[in-house]
């Protein structure tokens, strides 16, 4: 059993189109998905920074964060801005706290090419600050030496 529709005609003879074309549609969302896939992971990428290896667990992102880089120079950089020398410390103070009034969690990125001294000095201008909740990123998951 077939089903038909019967149109009502006009007076030139035709039926008006009533119907929608999705193919474009899902063309175009096809396109913008290919798009967004390939740029999403160009979005978190920062200051250029040859990491260590760990084979920790990876912590749970959380909304309040920030990002602190120190380069293979020396440069520290505050959330993608470089930060002249001796003014950390009052930026971090300027950082508004959380609603429970903890400050927020600091993510921490050196290269490994850097001296230890360097990444103490910061991670002590952090603690001096209030910032006690400091991640240190690593690279990808290796083997312990």
């Amino acid at each position: 059993m077939a089903f038909t529709t019967y149109r009502r005609r006009n007076r030139r003879g035709r039926a008006p189109m009533a119907e929608i074309n999705v193919t474009p549609l899902v063309d175009v969302m096809l396109v913008l998905l290919i798009i967004f896939m390939v740029t999403a992971p160009l979005l978190s990428a920062g200051v250029p920074i040859d990491l260590p290896g760990s084979n920790a667990k990876p912590l749970d992102q959380t909304p309040s964060q920030i990002e602190l880089s120190i380069a293979n120079d020396g440069t520290v950089y505050l959330d993608k801005t470089p930060v002249a020398p001796g003014t950390l410390a009052s930026l971090l103070e300027a950082v508004p706290k959380e609603a429970d009034g903890k400050p927020p969690l600091v993510t921490l990125r050196a290269d490994k090419t850097l001296q230890y001294g360097k990444v103490m000095g910061v991670m002590g201008e952090l603690n001096h600050a209030g910032f006690n909740a400091i991640s240190l990123a690593t690279d990808r998951s290796v083997s312990a030496p």
